[in-house]
């Protein structure tokens, strides 16, 4: 089970249309899906978005696996 102090992610919709992108970011969070389906790692992916953190993308992850 996992337990979050904040959501690493949200969404707004005067940002990006309300795309759910990473917390403070405009980064959309299946950007991360999509490259990691493309076969980059989570270390390619941040290295190619800086702006986003590598705890909220880990945890998005987990959510993702979780709800699997």
């Amino acid at each position: 089970m996992l337990t979050l102090d904040h959501s690493p992610v949200s969404s707004n919709p005067g940002v990006l249309g309300g795309a759910v992108v990473f917390r403070g970011t405009r980064v959309p969070v299946q950007t991360l899906v999509d490259y990691l389906a493309d076969g980059y790692s989570l270390h390619e992916f941040l290295e190619f978005f800086p702006s986003v953190e590598r705890a909220d993308a880990e945890v998005f992850m987990q959510l993702l696996r979780d709800a699997a």
